[in-house]
């Protein structure tokens, strides 16, 4: 359904034409919502084709004004023009007209199958820890923004790349030859990836002891940490892994099992999915032959000691090594490797990768050397960059053990969430097993909203007692509200009225009051929140309108009453309000992976 901003670019551009026979592209005309002060529901910005029309901006804003409200009689019932701004009044016809059609709708806001294809890559875990608070809102971030694509029709992929070797991993898998006498998860009751993680911090416990020790023994920085014993056992055992040695694999093999069997409970929990999951393991070697393609193409230069470099310093960057003396890869040349694979595989018009802002420059490196390769993937590479998360208490560090751990957050906020609840004393008539499920539910939601409705590309402190609070700006309050409507609609509701009845369609017109135009109003732009937040790869959008309906929801019913309303017009009208205000918080919510209670 067009909106309401496209519909008056549309009339405003047609207005042009017929006054004035100049024509104007509609996209390129400025609607903005009117500014409180000012009376009007839109306001059309006249300056950009002033100079064109050669026309004062008051005698250009009051002909077009006529025109638009003689010719449009059912969209606009008055206007006023201030300097170059043209302020509409949309009629109460429009906005009733608009209610009738969409409050029954449970697909409102979504957009049909438009036959594109994009590709969203999200968590890139490390095989060696456990999944962490960063890694939480990478996943929301990426799953958010896969389902509002989704949305606005596009087809989408989601794909995760596992980080399953290297020397990080080598340093779990000696730490656990060394101390672990043969201890397993299942031995230890210990969840699969916490119990590798474990050892990763036992590596680095003694690799810095051994540091210390070397150079209490004269020896300076630099060289004690190249020489710590287990430094040097880790990289014997790389060196093993790549040349397949068969105890190494199998080691590799099984702890790596421990670990996913670990990561799968925990998506499964935050109800994170993948389409497609590519292990580094089986992708490290792709851009081997595309290095060889650029040094016939003289876009990389092989240097005396048989190392291959691009120099980007005339692009404003620097030299970058894509392919080691020793002939291994790095990660540049695995990822532009991967991104061919991943073009040639589902050939998707748009590739994001959501990845933290530490590498902003090894994105913007990446997508220049796919295009200085000619490859057909540059184009499509996209990075959602998004900024850190901290906790009140500072930055976490994984070597140190400082991380939160996901699961130990999601188990708090579930905890914090049934001490709010049951403080407020509302949930009595609940079965245990309901409860449980509402505390999950209202624990999960207020951790993904208050993740979500940060721009990404800012940092931000999370504080789990501020996310779980019913009057603040958080998932809580959304759910809330939810829940609120729905005891609103089933107290109405019995076995002689059902809410489909009771809300029928409008036969008079219904003079519409402040609050109920404001409610229709922020309702209307649905779809345009959902698009924008599409374009701009921001979740977030969807979080502040949800929490600004739910606000203006709040203020209506405090106003106005639904069951006693003045006339059986008007208490229609409010039901249709409702329902389809019930309705775009529980398809908003969803689309930000949170559900909605039905009652709280």
């Amino acid at each position: 359904m067009i909106s309401v901003v496209e519909r008056i670019k549309e009339v405003t551009a047609l207005a042009i034409k017929e006054l004035y026979a100049v024509d104007l592209q509609a996209a390129g005309i400025l609607v903005n919502a009117t500014k409180p002060e000012f009376e009007g529901d839109y306001t059309v910005v006249l300056f950009s084709f002033l100079k064109q029309l050669k026309k004062a901006p008051e005698v250009l804003g009051n002909e077009l004004g006529e025109h638009l409200l003689k010719n449009n009689g059912g969209l606009f019932s008055s206007f006023n023009v201030i300097k170059g701004f043209l302020n509409l009044s949309v009629t109460d016809i429009y906005w009733t007209d608009f209610l009738q059609k969409n409050y029954s709708d449970a697909g409102y806001g979504i957009s049909k199958k438009n036959g594109q294809k994009i590709m969203v890559e999200y968590s890139s875990p490390n095989t060696n820890k456990p999944l962490h608070l960063g890694h939480l809102r990478n996943n929301f971030l990426g799953w958010s923004l896969a389902e509002i694509l989704k949305a606005n029709g596009y087809e989408v992929i989601k794909t995760c790349i596992v980080n399953d070797r290297g020397i990080h991993i080598c340093k779990s898998m000696i730490a656990w030859q060394l101390f672990a006498n043969g201890a397993t998860p299942e031995s230890t009751g210990t969840k699969g990836d916490h119990f590798v993680g474990d050892y990763y911090v036992k590596f680095n416990d003694l690799y810095k002891k051994e540091v210390e020790e070397l150079i209490q023994q004269g020896k300076d920085k630099e060289t004690a940490e190249k020489e710590a014993p287990i430094m040097k056992a880790a990289q014997q055992m790389l060196f093993d892994w790549e040349a397949g040695k068969p105890d190494i694999i199998e080691l590799w093999k099984k702890m790596n099992s421990w670990v996913y069997a670990g990561f799968d409970t925990t998506y499964k929990r935050i109800g994170s999915d993948f389409d497609k999951v590519y292990y580094e393991s089986n992708t490290y070697l792709l851009g081997k032959n595309i290095v060889e393609q650029g040094l016939e193409k003289n876009v990389f230069v092989k240097r005396p000691d048989g190392s291959v470099w691009i120099d980007l310093t005339s692009d404003g960057l620097d030299e970058k090594l894509v392919m080691r003396k020793d002939g291994t890869s790095v990660y540049i040349t695995q990822d532009i490797g991967l991104a061919e694979q991943k073009q040639k595989e589902f050939h998707a018009g748009q590739s994001i990768y959501v990845v933290g802002d530490e590498q902003n420059y090894h994105f913007k490196v990446l997508k220049l050397i796919c295009k200085k390769l000619g490859l057909p993937s540059a184009d499509q590479i996209h990075h959602l960059s998004y900024g850190m998360v901290e906790l009140p208490s500072g930055k976490m560090k994984s070597r140190e053990g400082t991380v939160v751990d996901a699961d130990d957050l999601v188990d708090e906020m579930i905890n914090i969430s049934k001490q709010k609840t049951e403080e407020l004393g509302k949930v009595k008539d609940f079965t245990g097993e309901e409860l449980n499920e509402l505390y999950d539910t209202i624990g999960l939601g207020a951790l993904k909203f208050f993740l979500l409705r940060v721009d990404p590309k800012k940092r931000m402190v999370f504080n789990p007692e501020e996310s779980i609070d019913f009057h603040g700006f958080t998932g809580p309050f959304v759910q809330y509200t939810h829940a609120r409507i729905k005891s609103i609609l089933r107290k109405m509701e019995g076995p002689l009225s059902p809410i489909s009845d009771l809300a029928s369609p409008i036969s008079h017109p219904v003079s519409l009051l402040p609050l109920e135009k404001e409610m229709i109003i922020q309702l209307e732009q649905f779809g345009s929140v959902l698009e924008e937040a599409g374009k701009e790869h921001d979740p977030s959008k969807v979080a502040i309108y949800i929490f600004n309906l739910a606000k203006t929801f709040n203020s209506f019913y405090a106003e106005h009453s639904i069951s006693n309303a003045e006339t059986p017009e008007k208490k229609a009208l409010r039901l249709q309000l409702a329902q389809l205000t019930a309705q775009v918080l529980k398809t908003a919510m969803s689309l930000l992976g949170i559900k909605v209670p039905e009652r709280m």
